[in-house]
């Protein structure tokens, strides 16, 4: 079984390596800030799409009940002014 790699016995001693750096005190915190971590990167990267998506819809949504019936447009006539002589 490889993860991102690398065997079962090369990440066996990557955690004994960081379990004898940090301590077993330490392990939960740095379990959970890493937890944390990953969630936010996570949010970040994807949760801006949602959202985008959510607004998109929603949006859309908004103008389609706030239609009226399409009215014919409507032509605007200028009249010319006739030329003053002075």
């Amino acid at each position: 079984m490889k993860i991102l790699g690398m065997g079962v016995p090369e990440l066996v001693i990557i955690l004994a390596v960081i379990l004898l750096i940090f301590g077993p005190k330490n392990l939960p915190k740095l379990g959970a800030s890493l937890g944390k971590t990953v969630k936010n990167l996570r949010e970040g990267m994807g949760g801006g799409k949602e959202e985008a998506a959510e607004a998109v819809e929603l949006a859309v949504e908004d103008d389609v009940e706030d239609e009226e019936p399409a009215q014919p447009a409507k032509k605007t006539v200028r009249a010319k002014k006739a030329p003053q002589n002075a």
